[in-house]
């Protein structure tokens, strides 16, 4: 057995400040990521906790002209959907508000789920399958959390058809859509995310979320 580490409290502080400073990026320099810090990243995002020990999580790298235009225009029309729903008073806010950084990312990655694997053996997913699903959620967040702490910013569109986008990347039809995500160094820094500071949606006090049985 190997004894784990000490979490002192200088650590602690500095993974309170590390979540804190999470932010959902749309705005990106255009400055490219070195090679071997998206490999550090990924490596540790391997690292990340999945049902059945199945690593179900699958990604496409998408860097053709081509493959991003196919995206953009993914998002513009879903975008244009959803805001057509929008009731009256919130459609103004939701036009300006900035929703993607597809144009500037230099690193982006659609990642999918391997429904099909055998990695793992089915153990935790004969009665929920959907826990793959999870498990793949679950590295996005280590690997959100591994590119902030390197400086990097990470932005999850999710306005997207997902039908249509596993389509237009080729992915194998066993293969889960769960999310695209932009990767680069952020324009800005902010504490506060930005859909609370544009004032559409605040966060949620802890306490109002737990129900007590």
């Amino acid at each position: 057995m190997t004894a784990p580490p000490l979490f002192d409290e200088n650590f602690l502080t500095g993974f309170e400040a590390l979540v804190r400073w999470r932010r959902d990026v749309r705005r990106f320099k255009r400055e490219p990521i070195p090679g071997d810090l998206i490999t550090s990243i990924l490596e540790l995002a391997q690292l990340s906790p999945s049902v059945g020990n199945s690593q179900p999580w699958r990604f496409i790298s998408v860097g053709s002209a081509a493959k991003r235009a196919a995206v953009k225009q993914n998002f513009l029309d879903c975008n244009a959907d959803a805001l057509a729903a929008q009731a009256s008073d919130r459609a103004g806010a939701y036009a300006r508000l900035k929703l993607e950084g597809l144009d500037a990312a230099p690193t982006q990655f659609a990642i999918f789920c391997a429904r099909n694997t055998s990695q793992g053996h089915h153990l935790g997913s004969r009665t929920m399958p959907e826990a793959l699903d999870y498990s793949v959620v679950t590295m996005i967040s280590i690997l959100w959390l591994a590119a902030r702490s390197r400086g990097l910013g990470v932005g999850w569109v999710s306005i997207l058809d997902p039908t249509r986008l596993a389509k237009e990347l080729g992915a194998p039809d066993s293969h889960k859509f769960i999310a695209y995500l932009c990767i680069g160094w952020p324009q800005e820094e902010h504490l506060d995310p930005e859909l609370a500071r544009l004032g559409w949606q605040e966060r949620t006090e802890t306490g109002r979320l737990i129900h007590h049985i």
